[in-house]
């Protein structure tokens, strides 16, 4: 019998390395398109600066720093890095620990992991006694092509109900860098849906600041509202400039905090006639979608809003690109459903 690490060493049943290599294209895959602006490890890029003035930051990871960006943070800084194993309950646990002695965790995994594995130890551990513990996972929603073992399609319908929790779905690497320090200053557990390896970088061109909690206006239009979260954001955008050629002027309201969510933001610009849609990386059924309908239902707003979404099933293993058009999140697929709308 043999395990693997983190590396990707395989260790035989008496302890000796056989230095097979781990190779995954799926875990690893790059989510810039070729020749698009993009920043390698945003999030551990931004830990190495917070942590070089706060000695306070530590990093933990259930073996899967590589693939979740936090093995730049586990470089630079080996002392203050715990590696769990493949223990997400451990994980939580430990980071629990550390906080309530006065440290400033982040604790890496996968989304799927951490939500579906370890979700008594985040809720007992970590959000009832309200610790600043910071878990950033990876492989939100449709991220992964290796089906539903890997992709996180229902992670913030499982966490929007648990209290104190904020939830965080950053559109590109401008939302992480900038996030991460809001991150450490908040008093209390967030999650963070974080996107790995080359990330793009897009709403730095229309001069956004993140700011926690806060939804933003990226870009303003009279004949559509689309109010999107992480990636979808960026598809969003893109969908707005080829609906342009045919005249149909598109509103894009990025709201990177699902929960606390801006139901004032959200309610002011919903109020304006526009055609409505949201854009989200995850399960139509309790996430960005049910946000402002929720919003909406109890300020007795009567409008209609057409979800863009993945659907509630699990989904295909497959291509990427393949499976964003087979399940609505392409761009072609976003322009196409606003046609259909109007």
């Amino acid at each position: 019998m043999s395990v693997k690490s983190e590396h990707g060493t395989a260790i035989g049943s008496a302890g000796v390395s056989t230095e097979k290599k781990l190779v995954s294209g799926a875990m690893s895959v790059d989510l810039a398109k070729e020749g698009q602006r993009a920043v390698q490890a945003p999030l551990g890029q931004a830990l190495l600066t917070a942590a070089d003035r706060d000695d306070r930051i530590v990093g933990l990871s259930a073996d899967l720093a590589k693939y979740t960006d936090l093995h730049v943070f586990r470089d630079a800084f080996p002392d203050r890095f715990y590696q769990i194993g493949m223990a997400e309950q451990a994980l939580l646990g430990a980071a629990a620990g550390l906080a309530m002695e006065g440290f400033v965790p982040f604790a890496s995994t996968y989304s799927v992991f951490a939500t579906r594995r370890a979700y008594d130890w985040l809720a007992l551990d970590i959000a009832e006694p309200n610790l600043n513990v910071n878990m950033v996972c990876a492989l939100p929603g449709l991220t992964t092509g290796y089906g539903p073992s890997h992709q996180a399609t229902e992670d913030i319908a499982i966490l929007r109900g648990l209290p104190n929790l904020t939830i965080v779905d950053p559109c590109d690497a401008t939302d992480i860098m900038q996030a991460v320090p809001q991150l450490i200053a908040h008093d209390g557990p967030t999650y963070t849906r974080i996107l790995r390896g080359r990330v793009p970088q897009v709403l730095d061109e229309y001069g956004y600041e993140f700011e926690l909690g806060k939804a933003k206006l990226i870009r303003d239009g009279a004949d559509v509202l689309i109010i999107s979260s992480g990636l979808m954001t960026e598809n969003a955008l893109e969908a707005a400039k080829v609906l342009q050629q045919d005249g149909v002027d598109v509103a894009v309201l990025h709201s990177p905090t699902l929960k606390p969510f801006d139901s004032e933001m959200v309610l002011k610009e919903v109020a304006r006639d526009r055609l409505i849609l949201t854009a989200e990386n995850h399960t139509v059924i309790g996430g960005l979608f049910d946000s402002v309908a929720h919003e909406l239902a109890l300020e007795g707003v009567t409008k209609q809003v057409t979800p863009i979404g993945l659907p509630d099933e699990f989904l295909d293993a497959g291509a990427l690109p393949t499976l964003y058009d087979r399940y609505g999140l392409s761009v072609a697929k976003i322009v196409e459903t606003v046609r259909g709308r109007m």
